[in-house]
């Protein structure tokens, strides 16, 4: 229960983070300086590698998702603090961000233990 709970949220964060990007990067505020397909291609096609198993709910890729969660976390604080325009953007990047990261990494740790055979979820 406690698994699918935590892959809901996973997959919230996931495609919230998603579309904060496209969003921002497309919409909102597309860069001046370089082609929109080029910010695109480090900002969102990485988000895309772990997708498949995501959705499947498998738990490494639940976990690659987490780490690359990271750095859009790493992305968020700093617009959020360089370029206050663009400030509630960064907010909501750092937030989907830690929604995915926590929500994955708890999920991989329950799925993982429940096809371990351990059914409580270990410690």
């Amino acid at each position: 229960m406690r698994s699918r709970v935590a892959r809901a949220f996973a997959l919230t964060g996931y495609f919230s983070l998603l579309a904060v990007v496209l969003a921002w990067h497309v919409w909102l505020y597309p860069s001046t300086r370089l082609p929109v397909s080029l910010v695109l291609m480090f900002t969102a096609v990485p988000l895309l590698v772990p997708l498949r198993g995501v959705l499947h709910g498998r738990p490494r890729a639940h976990l690659w998702a987490a780490l690359l969660s990271l750095a859009y976390f790493v992305h968020g604080v700093g617009e959020t603090m360089a370029n206050p325009a663009e400030r509630w953007l960064g907010l909501a990047e750092v937030g989907s961000s830690l929604l995915l990261f926590f929500s994955a990494t708890l999920f991989a740790r329950w799925a993982g233990a429940h096809r371990r055979g351990e059914i409580g979820g270990g410690t």
